[in-house]
């Protein structure tokens, strides 16, 4: 297997294991917890922990291995933000007052295609039938995952839902605009900004907050379900573009209907079964992918993380870090050659 593929793909996984685990565990908070309130504790608690663990690593090191965020960078990030972290969570809490939990579970799934559908319509990344085909088995697990029959409506409500899981797409594609830089910088600010939003708006519409020990659990809950698993789909996006990445995390509700069987004893079920074997067709249409082809890499200059391989043959100044991995603005040249590659950073040009 290609190493940048197996590298994206345990991310994307593990980023989808992480967010799956934190939806019983979620489910159990929110008997005693509003939801809006819930929605920004979880965030916040990602942010206010990710923001501890990078001024730890800085106070530990003298050596930032990371690329930071830059100024043009932000544009994206607030984007990012606003739409994945504040316009996400507000239509889904206005969508979940008027449409049955049966058809929320459904609707929620739609991220995966929004992702999908966005990086391939949008920003042009390259997708042969294989992938196609393998991300439709994993959406279609998932979506079999959630039914569970009988009327739900398809009213104001579920259009409300749509739009969020619109939202999450954009903000998946947006942030891999920015996913050179350091991901634990990218997960801080997003759950630090989001979560202090809800937060702010759950209060003002008369939610109150609970005892210290769930607002210490809801915190725990997102850290690792939320800001966590957000470091690593960055990570993911880095290596294998938006729509690859987002099928690997469409995972995450088959991860959370297993979890929900051993912590909450679930039944298993005809449909668990179903969403197993159609989303292990899917995971394997994507692992055995091989994209190859000659392709020209144009001059560019950026920062981000990277080791001395076939794309960095540049030299270095007395200021750039020695070690590697590392990062400093570099340029390269530009190169004309053919292998295995997917629509990483360096490989974002046009079919």
């Amino acid at each position: 297997m290609n190493r940048e593929r197996s590298i994206g793909a345990g991310y994307g996984m593990l980023s989808a294991v992480l967010f799956g685990l934190s939806t019983p565990a979620a489910k159990a908070l929110l008997g005693a917890i509003d939801p809006w309130l819930l929605a920004g504790l979880l965030y916040l608690g990602s942010g206010l922990g990710l923001s501890v663990y990078n001024l730890s690593r800085r106070a530990l090191s003298q050596e930032r291995r990371e690329a930071p965020l830059r100024h043009a960078d932000i544009a994206w990030l607030g984007a990012a933000v606003l739409t994945g972290g504040v316009a996400g969570p507000v239509l889904l809490m206005t969508g979940l007052q008027s449409t049955s939990a049966s058809s929320g579970a459904l609707l929620l799934n739609l991220e995966g295609l929004a992702t999908m559908a966005i990086a391939w319509g949008v920003f042009k990344e390259n997708a042969d039938r294989r992938i196609v085909v393998g991300a439709l088995a994993i959406l279609a697990g998932a979506l079999l995952l959630s039914w569970r029959g009988g009327a739900g409506g398809v009213g104001l409500g579920a259009v409300a839902i749509a739009g969020a899981c619109l939202a999450w797409g954009i903000d998946n594609n947006l942030t891999r605009k920015i996913s050179h830089a350091d991901p634990v910088q990218i997960a801080a600010i997003k759950g630090l900004v989001a979560g202090a939003i809800n937060l702010t708006l759950a209060l003002l519409i008369g939610a109150r907050l609970p005892s210290i020990g769930l607002v210490v659990g809801a915190g725990l809950v997102g850290l690792l379900g939320y800001g966590v698993s957000l470091v690593l789909f960055v990570l993911g996006l880095r290596h294998l573009g938006a729509a690859r990445t987002g099928a690997y995390f469409s995972t995450a509700p088959f991860v959370g209907a297993l979890a929900s069987i051993f912590l909450l004893h679930d039944p298993v079920t005809p449909q668990l079964l179903g969403a197993g074997v159609l989303m292990g067709l899917g995971l394997y249409l994507h692992l055995a992918e091989r994209h190859e082809h000659p392709h020209v890499h144009n001059p560019i200059e950026h920062e981000h993380l990277h080791t001395h391989d076939e794309h960095h043959r540049h030299d270095h100044d007395a200021n750039d870090p020695v070690g590697e991995p590392h990062a400093h603005v570099h340029k390269h040249e530009r190169l004309l050659h053919a292998h295995p590659h997917f629509p990483d950073l360096h490989h974002q040009h046009e079919h």
